[in-house]
Order: C-alpha cells, then structure tokens, then sequence
C-alpha cells in the first residue's frame, strides 16, 4: 500500500512584514517528514520583501500567496481557508520554526483514523536568547506538563482541523484583530467538535524581545477579551487584587491580613519560579537573578490587560452591528462531523 495518505493536507499562515522571520519559517517547512499538498500564504499588505521571499520559494514549496492589503488575521486566514480544496487544514503563524515532524504528528490522528477526531491541538515553546526573554516565557508560556489536553485550547501557530467545520460556516471571527483563535476553539467547542491533544507536535517561538512590545501584546490580547466579551471575572479579580487588595496594606494593621496578602504574592510568583528551575536545569543562582524581572513583568502585564480590558469593552459597546457573540453558531455545523 502507498505511504502517500489520501487526506490532503493545507498549510495555512498570514504574514505582514515579515521579511527577517519569513526564511526560518520557510526553512522550517521545507524540512518537513510530512509535506503540505499546499501552503496558502495570505499577506496582509506588506511594505518589506515579504511577498518577494514568498514568491522566491515556490520552486520549493507549494506555496500560494494571496495579497489582501489591510485583511487582519482572520480575514487572511478565512481566505486562505476558502482558497484550499485539501481534506485537513494546519495552521500555524509566522515568527515560529516547525520541529521537523510537526506537521506529521499534527496530522496523522486525522490520516491513520485511530480516533474520531475533529481537532488536533499542537503545541509551542519558547526558545530565547535573552534575560528578559526567559523571565518573560516563564511568565507567560506554560511547560507542557501543565496541560490538561481535555480542556487545553489550541493557539493557531500550532493547530489542524478538518475543513469540513470551515465548509459548514464556521470561520474565524473577521470583526476581531486579536483573541480570534481563543473564539474560534470556543465556537468549535461549543458546536461539539472533538479535540485531541497532541503536546509532540511543537512549534517554537521566541518571545517578546522588549517590554514594550510586550504591553502592546498584552493589551491587545485583553482589548480582544474585552471585545468578545470574555473572561469578565478574571478582569474582575485583576482590579480588585491591584486596586483593594494590596492598597489596603497600607490602610490596615491587622497581621493576618498582610499574611494573606503575602502569602498571596508567593503564590502570584510560583509558577514562574517553577518554569525557571526547570528550564535552568536547577541553577539556582539563575533562577534567583531572574525572578524578580518575572515578578516585574507580571505586573507589567497585568497592568498592560486592565488599560486594554476596558477598550475592548468600550468597542464592544459602541458597535452592536459588527459585533458577534461567539455561542452563535450556524444551523449547518450539525453534519460537518461526517
């Protein structure tokens, strides 16, 4: 029997100014154990060489560039989507490096058919060349170990799905620049897809290399919260810790009250200590140096999602018509399983 599966497989990604990252992630590709029958390449209207390195790589790779001046990550990934005629769609983000064997394994529960399977969750890792880029993975980038794959919600630089769920009117949701894959997972959920877990299929990625583009990231990240309408309890508890909480440090006397409230920030830092142990491989004086920038950037990116919460909630407020609730689903979703 040929070991060429029968299920075509796309690779989807956008890009928007891309030119230093593009290579590696083409690279990457290239040196896949699996091949993509097509790579769909939907630019956003870049002004750097982007486009010209994509179409460089052609007699490499069956890559496909669209260019969709001004399209965010949804309208870039819904075209490319549409464009393919492959049974399984991969997506993944510029910025990263495939492991050679991604997009095999992402694959391969699909094209083996050993589980009913509608979504394949990858992961990602960080890789960093920098102090403040290790404080800040540790910070905000899980190990794999913390993942519980029956509730994990795959991030698109590292997840497949069948295009039948696109083919039903499932799409990523065009009115939102950024959260767009945390709704689309929801929707996908919530219309009774099956998801599996695959923590070997890995992308890695390096960090933020500023603490500036940092906050834009985080800010963005809750405006999109704000925007959907997620999560309003988390926010809550952000406000209430940084605004009741430890103001009242200073307003009370009482000692069990500052022994919560430590005990509190000890809590706040251990996972971040923990990463770092074990990323450090135990050295203790690395860990020591580097958590209190963890702490820091923490903070920092708490701060970052209390001034973009409320934006988004401000947005949301102001465009009833183009906003979308993401539990709203299409009445064609019920056959797309087959």
């Amino acid at each position: 029997m040929s070991g060429r599966p029968k299920m075509r497989v796309a690779l989807i990604t956008t890009v928007l100014n891309e030119e230093d990252s593009l290579p590696t992630l083409l690279e990457s590709i290239a040196s896949q154990s699996r091949q993509p029958d097509e790579l769909i390449v939907v630019d956003g209207g870049s002004t750097d060489r982007s486009v010209s390195i994509l179409n460089e790589w052609q007699d490499r790779l069956p890559v496909q560039v669209l260019v969709q001046p001004g399209a965010n990550i949804s309208q870039g990934r819904n075209a490319a989507i549409e464009r393919t005629s492959c049974d399984i769609v991969a997506v993944t983000d510029a910025g990263v490096h495939l492991d050679p064997d991604w997009l095999e394994r992402l694959t391969a529960p699909f094209i083996q058919n050993a589980v009913s399977v509608d979504v394949v969750s990858g992961f990602f890792r960080p890789y960093c060349e920098t102090d403040f880029e290790t404080a800040l993975a540790a910070t905000t980038l899980p190990d794999v170990e913390e993942i519980d794959g029956r509730t994990f919600l795959p991030s698109s630089r590292s997840v497949a799905f069948r295009k039948s769920w696109f083919d039903a009117g499932l799409r990523y949701p065009e009115w939102l620049d950024f959260c767009e894959d945390l709704v689309f997972d929801l929707r996908m959920k919530r219309v009774g897809a099956r998801f599996l877990f695959r923590p070997d299929a890995q992308v890695g990625f390096r960090p933020r290399s500023s603490a500036m583009s940092f906050w834009r990231q985080y800010y963005r990240y809750a405006r999109g919260d704000g925007k959907a309408g997620l999560f309003a309890k988390r926010h809550l508890i952000r406000y209430a810790t940084y605004f009741v909480a430890l103001p009242s440090l200073f307003l009370t006397r009482s000692p069990v009250w500052r022994m919560l409230v430590l005990l509190g920030a000890v809590a706040y830092v251990r996972r971040p200590a923990q990463r770092l142990w074990s990323r450090r491989n135990g050295d203790a004086i690395a860990v020591a140096r580097l958590l209190p920038l963890a702490g820091l950037l923490r903070a920092f990116g708490d701060f970052a999602k209390m001034a973009g919460y409320p934006a988004g909630l401000l947005w949301r407020a102001r465009n009833h018509g183009l906003r979308r609730d993401w539990r709203t689903i299409p009445e064609r979703t019920a056959s797309s399983r087959d």
